[in-house]
Order: structure tokens, then sequence, then C-alpha cells
């Protein structure tokens, strides 16, 4: 049988590790795919950068079109990355029959609705493993794996930037800032690591794994958004001290009390005896609750040229199996059939319920932590744990840490503007999320 050729839109980082893990594994690939894969094209403007990784053997051109318009390639995969030409792309090559795999969370997160019903008209497959987490298979877990499963939440640390840098701040007592310039020195950290740092692209791939654990939609326009750049040593040392490490996570719910689902990425205070909060460095972690199978972790590298490969690769796997089935007869691809999905909302983040770290400055005199906890009680939120620093010899302000039991948000929102409101706080009040993930 002649092997499935593919075609490769873009060779950077991902793009060289995929061809030198297909060729490399070629034929531990064909004996479970059931026949060769090979890429015969390759796309990419700098045509000598691809032609130095693939040799005279494969056939290098600038323009993309040219792979989509090739009837004798069958797969086409897409590692440009963005919204812009990868979308057009993507949509001219289902439009032209063709299966494609892609590593692009950003363009999955924010079109996906749009894509995935393009291929289930055209009856082609999209495989985007590799944009959720690298090389970890959660995306097979949670379409095939946990299928007997109802989800009741996942959460997860998905960007392995912000985990370095949490973990520096910890291990090291720095700040922030000085923690970004050495990820960016080291190539953990992007020029420009917006996406990383204010949270955008940990919700990219909350909102997919979202959309596949409970029928709906991909709809990251509705997330919560928050980063770590307010986040200060402090905080993390505190946290620390109660039994707590901040981690930036990407946190889905289901809520059938209010018949709606949250959708949010922040910081987030975990107990440090779970497993998920002694993820360090740049690794990627994945906790998945479900009704029957209870607590699930998934870990590994979310990032790199060849664990993503990894991914691209099984991808490419799968699609060699089923490219010729029927495609009523495939997996969906965000796991439930067309007919079962439904528009369930994503709540606002007002009403969401979950727990919180306060750290107040306050005036070093009696009567400041009776006022604030009436305060807490009068809005019907209840403390777990205070945490008071000593004021050092002349000293007239210090440092109050207050843990609080489950409420919702905007309850907690309407306490803090009064707390924050009293002559005797003298700062911003810190409030971070609390999650116990059990």
């Amino acid at each position: 049988m002649n092997p499935i050729q593919v075609g490769l839109l873009g060779i950077g980082t991902v793009g060289s590790g995929t061809f030198k893990v297909l060729t490399r594994n070629q034929a531990e690939i064909r004996g479970r795919a059931g026949r060769g894969i090979e890429i015969t094209m390759v796309a990419d403007l700098d045509t000598a950068r691809a032609r130095a990784v693939v040799g005279d053997g494969v056939q290098v051109v600038a323009d993309g079109r040219a792979i989509i318009n090739n009837p004798d390639i069958d797969i086409v995969i897409e590692l440009i990355g963005g919204y812009g030409i990868a979308k057009t792309l993507v949509m001219e090559a289902i439009a032209a029959g063709k299966h494609v795999v892609t590593a692009n969370k950003a363009l999955l997160a924010v079109h996906g609705t749009e894509i995935f019903a393009a291929a289930r008209a055209k009856g082609v497959m999209i495989g985007f493993e590799a944009a959720v987490a690298g090389g970890i298979p959660i995306i097979k877990a949670l379409r095939e794996g946990l299928t007997a499963n109802r989800i009741e939440w996942i959460a997860g640390i998905i960007n392995g930037t912000t985990n370095f840098i949490l973990s520096e701040m910890r291990d090291k007592g720095l700040d922030f800032s000085v923690v970004l310039k050495e990820a960016q020195r080291l190539g953990y950290a992007e020029a420009d690591p917006t996406f990383d740092i204010e949270g955008v692209d940990a919700a990219h791939k909350a909102s997919i794994m979202s959309a596949i654990a409970f029928g709906t939609p991909v709809q990251f326009a509705q997330a919560h958004v928050e980063g770590i750049t307010k986040l200060q040593a402090a905080d993390i040392r505190y946290a620390e001290q109660l039994g707590y490490r901040i981690k930036l996570l990407g946190i889905t719910k289901r809520r059938d009390d209010v018949g709606g689902i949250e959708l949010r990425v922040h910081p987030t205070l975990v107990p440090s005896k779970r497993l998920i909060a002694n993820v360090e460095g740049a690794m990627n972690a994945v906790v998945v609750q479900g009704d029957a199978v209870g607590t699930t972790l998934y870990y590994g590298k979310g990032a790199g040229s060849e664990p993503t490969a990894s991914a691209v690769v099984a991808d490419l796997v799968d699609i060699t199996r089923l490219h010729t089935a029927d495609p009523d007869h495939r997996v969906p691809h965000l796991a439930f059939q067309p007919n079962a999905t439904a528009a369930t909302p994503i709540l606002p983040i007002e009403q969401v319920i979950t727990s919180f770290y306060l750290r107040l400055q306050v005036a070093d005199q009696t009567g400041v932590l009776s006022r604030i906890t009436t305060i807490l009680a009068e809005h019907d939120i209840s403390i777990d744990a205070v945490l008071q620093r000593e004021s050092a010899e002349g000293e007239k302000q210090t440092d109050l840490i207050i843990l609080t039991h489950d409420t919702v948000e905007g309850r907690m929102r309407d306490a803090l503007a009064l707390m924050q409101a009293l002559p005797t706080v003298l700062a911003p009040i810190v409030n971070i999320r609390k999650e116990e993930l059990s």
C-alpha cells in the first residue's frame, strides 16, 4: 500500500521536530498506522531553512497553496500559527477535501466552531492534539479515554512560561519582572511574552478542553482571563507559609445548580500536598475529575520541538487509520455528536464559586481585624485561616492575611469594596482565588 502523503505548512521549531520524529520512527509508525506516512512537500517562506531540514528528497515551496492544490497530498499539517493566513489555508485545505493536523490553539479557540463545521460538512478530519499541552495526550484522553464519564471539572497548568516564572519566584524569592527577564534569556519566554504572562495562551487551551468536556461550542470570548504580571513575591511567600503554592491555572467546571459552565484562567492558590502544586519549571499538568473514574492527572512537556511533534505525529497516525472510514463512525472533533451538543452558557465571573486569599496592609491598631471580619460575616463569607505578620519595632502597619471558605465571587467583590474604603486599610487589597482541587 502506498504511503499517505503529507504536506507541511511551516517548518520552524515544531515543524522540524515533526519531520525528524516521523523520519526517525518510520518503522514503528508504519506498524501502528498500517501504512507509511511521509512528508513529501513543505511550504515555508524561508525555503533555504526548510531545505536544510528536509534535504533533497522533499519538495520545498514558498507558497502554501501549492500544497493544497497538489492532488497527491492527503493530509495538511498547519504549523504557521496565528489567526490570519493560517485560517485561510486551513479552510482552503478543508474545501479541497484534505484532512488537517494543527498545533494552533489560538486559531481553534477563536475560529474552532467554524473550522469543525466546515470539516464535518466536507467529511474530513481535524487533528489538534498538539494544540493543548504539547506532548501530553489530553485531547485523546478527554475525547476517548474518559468517554464513559460525566466530566465535572478540569484544572490545568497549561502554559510552561508562566509555570517556570512562578517556580523561580517561589524558589528564589524574586519579583516577577526579574524572573521574566531571566526566562527570556533562557528561551522560556518570547521577546513579546504577552499571550503567556497575561493568561491568553492558557485561556485558548482551556476553552478547547471545556468544549470537549461539556459538549459545547468553543467559547474563548466568554472566558475570564487574568495573568501573573501583578503577582508579588510576598504573596508567594505567604502562600507557602499557609501550605499553598500559587499556579496559573486554566479551570473549567460544570455548574448544574445554575445551568452554566465556569471557564477561567487566573493565579490560584493550590494546597502544596496536591500533585499539581508540585509541577515545576516549564512542565504542564492537567487534572480531570470524572464521575466514574474520579481524579486523573496528565503530566509532561507542554511545548518544545519533539514533545509537540509527538502529538502531531499521533494525529497523523489516527487520520491514516480512519481516513477511509465512514465519517459518521469517526470520533467527533469535540467528542459529542453534532446533534448532542448544547449552547450551555459560560458564567460571568461574578457567579463563580471559589475561596480566596486576601492580603491587607493595615494600620497596626486595635479593632482593625474585628471590623474586617465583621464585613466578611455581613456578606456571609466565612474565614478559614488568619495570619498576621508581627510588626517590627517602630512600624505602624502590618500585613493581614485571610483565607476564606467558598463563596460567590460577586459577594466577595462587594465585601472587598467596603474593606478597601476603611481608613485603616492602607494599600490596595491583594485577592487571589484558591482551589482545593479535591
